[in-house]
């Protein structure tokens, strides 16, 4: 399990060296990744079937418990094969799809990653990991679709999609984190066995509604689906995977995933029927309302979650068993019929489908692919999507006036998505021939397998009922419901059954909305027009306010102004000093008591040598000459002398490294601060009225007592030494080194000796740049 999540980011690494050695064959070498990937999950899938799991796990932070752990049951063994199936066509395709681009390499290394993404999130068995897979998925598309970097619209696409899922993404951390305090374990196969540990607990509500807010953003459910359409920005092979088998089925999984621990109750089943059976109405007629194939395709696929969401709220048997085909079904006949649509746009050079028609006869391959897949679409009898179809009516068949009204919405619903299907493939291949902006050709093979393939499948896979009910129903409803479902797909046509006669009532409302596809779209296009803004223009206006916002606060709290900068932190400094003292009763000492006496006797006051109060003088000495230097160069230097005196205070005090690294400092600060100040007058004073020098020599003068306070009330208190002894216990076994100091900064603190370093690097670089800027300006001129 573990070789499948992770082989394709291995590959993703090496894509750009296969890349150069393979050159245009490169699609057909890096096929073989997502290849193997499948055929290693079909040769473990015997135990799976059987209703058993396979699990692999490592340790990760095994400090806290964390394993990295990746199980296969019936459900993510789906999911796993269909995304690797589905990737090895799509992996072929885009070879061929960016043949000739310069960035061809990079762009099959993103769709490796992101393929990498969706199968460790679908394999992943601890939470945690499931999130980190989760959160990939986020950032690989966001590369995705933003491929065409150089367009506004693809940079748009790309960053609204990353917001929007990204807010799901911090649901879904929230929830996980809540999910494991309140049962106690980070892994799923784990979690489902403990019953209603989630459901019986007082916070049912709040974990629901984070996983519902993380699956909502994730599988583009109304409110929170305007993002789908405007991630067709990306090249036609990211859009075929991603509404396929990735990204857009991760919130379908994770819900099917909780079933058994959220699932069940009146509010997750209202819940999810109510926004899946809006959002499948909204997709079918938002894809009546376009004439991009792609946007066409685009609508029917957030049509399409919502149905898989809406079957997964109502929770039978037959709802899972008809989510389970459905989910196959539609991976198979969407993914065609993006492939499809890439090819017709790469080989007539439009994808409007009011100026094509007549391509059977110049793409007849092509045209056999759409078919086959939009057969599967139609949900005609011998293709997996008859299958589904007929199980989610079973699901609804007989119920009360609430089940017949949802039965209702499902019938709708598929009719609009039946009739789209008929449009995607009779409106661009029969009829007249019209002229393209391309002479119209059929596409390479590589372009052809994928479609061609997948379509046959969707046929095949309906002709073996007894399989796909055996082999791919039963253990996926097995995992979701927690007890064997009993296969019962038949080829056979009941006449009597109410089933056949939903169905056809399907087809003929499909065939209306087909021939009045036109009207349809008017009338949509008009509505859409009066209302005169929809989610995404609302998003464009909570985006501009946020930048704004940002704006103001920057331009408030950064403008540039040094001195303001240094009196709130040094006033943030006293703040920090004294409020702690004050409140916990740290300055007490001020009271005389007649038990203590005065303060005198509850204070430490330092105990020093005459040579050790010569360093301080020293050190008084310089802060006065700073005070009142004549000239920046005597203030420069007169500011060494304050860092000369601390090297010989920690030098006296027995920390010679500290105190040669205290000097180090202090020569680059004064030569830096010279070098620097070359660029002003070093020969002149800087006035300041006396209202500044009041205000910053007050607070100098707390900020300074407040460290003398806070250190010698220190002093009163018993030195715990458990730090100190673990440092000197062990830094010789451990970090194999016998300066304590040294192995501090290196090894304990070694993140923080980095930041700072970076840092000084940081600030070294900045001033170098002006000193050369300003070189260059004297050479120039202005």
């Amino acid at each position: 399990m573990a070789l499948a999540a992770l082989a394709p980011f291995l590959a993703a690494l090496l894509t750009p060296f296969i890349h150069s050695l393979a050159g245009r064959y490169s699609g057909w070498v890096l096929a073989t990744v997502p290849a193997g990937i499948f055929l290693l999950l079909l040769g473990v899938s015997e135990p799976v079937i059987a209703g058993g799991t396979i699990a692999a796990s490592f340790g990760w932070v095994p400090s806290y418990g964390l394993t990295l752990s990746f199980f296969a049951d019936g459900l993510s063994l789906i999911f796993a094969l269909t995304i690797a199936g589905v990737g090895t066509l799509i992996i072929l395709y885009s070879g061929a799809y960016l043949k000739g681009h310069r960035h061809k390499g990079r762009f099959l290394a993103y769709m490796l990653s992101f393929m990498g993404s969706m199968l460790g999130l679908v394999l992943a068995d601890n939470m945690l990991a499931l999130f980190m897979f989760w959160e990939a998925t986020s950032v690989t598309s966001f590369l995705l679709i933003g491929f065409y970097h150089n367009r506004q619209a693809a940079r748009r696409g790309a960053i609204q999609a990353l917001v929007i899922t990204n807010i799901g993404g911090m649901c879904l951390l929230v929830g996980v984190i809540l999910a494991q305090h309140l049962s106690g374990t980070w892994l799923l196969s784990e979690l489902r066995g403990l019953g209603g540990v989630l459901k019986d607990h007082a916070l049912y509500g709040l974990v629901l509604a984070l996983f519902l807010g993380a699956a909502f953003t994730k599988s583009a459910q109304f409110p929170l689906h305007f993002w789908l359409p405007n991630a067709m920005e990306a090249p036609t092979p990211v859009s075929a995977f991603l509404h396929s088998a990735t990204m857009v089925q991760a919130g379908v999984y994770l819900l099917a995933r909780m079933t058994p621990v959220l699932g069940g109750t009146a509010v997750w089943t209202g819940v999810l029927v109510a926004f899946g059976g809006v959002t499948l109405i909204w997709g079918a007629l938002g894809a009546l309302r376009e004439t991009d194939l792609k946007q066409i395709l685009a609508q029917t696929t957030i049509a399409s979650l919502g149905l898989l969401v809406l079957l997964i709220g109502l929770g039978s048997e037959a709802a899972i068993a008809a989510m389970l085909v459905y989910f196959v079904a539609h991976a198979c006949y969407k993914a065609g019929l993006f492939m499809v649509a890439g090819a017709v746009d790469h080989e007539a050079g439009t994808r409007d489908i009011t100026a094509l028609g007549g391509l059977a006869d110049k793409m007849p391959v092509t045209f056999i692919g759409a078919a086959l897949a939009a057969l599967s679409m139609v949900g005609l009898p011998l293709t997996v999507g008859y299958f589904a179809k007929e199980e989610m009516y079973l699901a609804l068949v007989g119920g009360d006036w609430l089940m017949l009204f949802v039965l209702a919405v499902l019938v709708v619903g598929n009719a609009l998505l039946a009739g789209v299907a008929l449009i995607v493939m009779i409106r661009p291949f029969l009829g007249d021939a019209l002229p393209t902006p391309k002479n119209a050709h059929e596409a390479p093979v590589a372009m052809l397998a994928g479609p061609i393939l997948l379509g046959g499948v969707g046929v095949v896979a309906g002709l073996l009922p007894d399989w796909l009910s055996a082999d791919v129903l039963a253990p996926g409803a097995m995992a979701i419901l927690g007890h064997a479902v009993e296969p019962h797909l038949k080829l056979a046509l009941d006449l009597a059954s109410p089933l056949i006669w939903l169905s056809a009532l399907t087809w003929l409302l499909g065939i209306v909305v087909f021939r009045q596809a036109q009207a349809i779209r008017t009338v949509l296009r008009r509505l859409s027009a009066g209302i005169g803004w929809n989610a995404d223009t609302a998003f464009d206006a909570v985006m501009f306010g946020l930048i704004r916002f940002a704006a103001t606060v920057t331009r408030a709290l950064h403008h540039g102004k040094l001195e303001f900068y240094l009196l709130a932190v040094f006033a943030a400094l006293a703040v920090a000093l004294f409020w702690p003292m004050l409140a916990l009763g740290g300055l007490d000492w001020i009271v005389p008591t007649a038990e203590l006496g005065d303060w005198s006797k509850r204070l430490v006051l330092p105990d020093l040598r005459p040579y050790e109060w010569g360093v301080v003088l020293l050190a008084v000495l310089g802060l006065l000459a700073v005070l009142i230097a004549q000239s920046r160069l005597i203030a420069i230097l007169s500011l060494g002398i304050q860092g000369t005196a601390l090297a010989l205070i920690f030098l006296l005090f027995g920390a010679p490294d500290l105190a040669f690294t205290q000097l180090m400092v202090e020569v680059l600060s004064v030569v830096i601060l010279t070098i620097v100040m070359t660029n002003l007058r070093l020969d002149a004073r800087d006035h300041r009225p006396f209202e500044d020098w009041a205000r910053d020599g007050t607070l100098a003068v707390v900020c300074g007592a407040g460290v003398s306070l806070l250190l010698m009330l220190v002093l009163t208190g018993t030195l715990d030494t458990r730090l100190s002894d673990f440092f000197t216990a062990t830094s010789v076994p451990i970090a194999h080194g016998a300066n304590i100091v040294n192995v501090i900064l290196v090894d304990y603190r070694g993140f923080d000796t980095l930041g700072e370093i970076s840092v000084v690097m940081g600030a070294g670089i900045a001033i170098l740049a002006l000193l050369r800027r300003r070189k260059k300006t004297e050479e120039t001129g202005p």
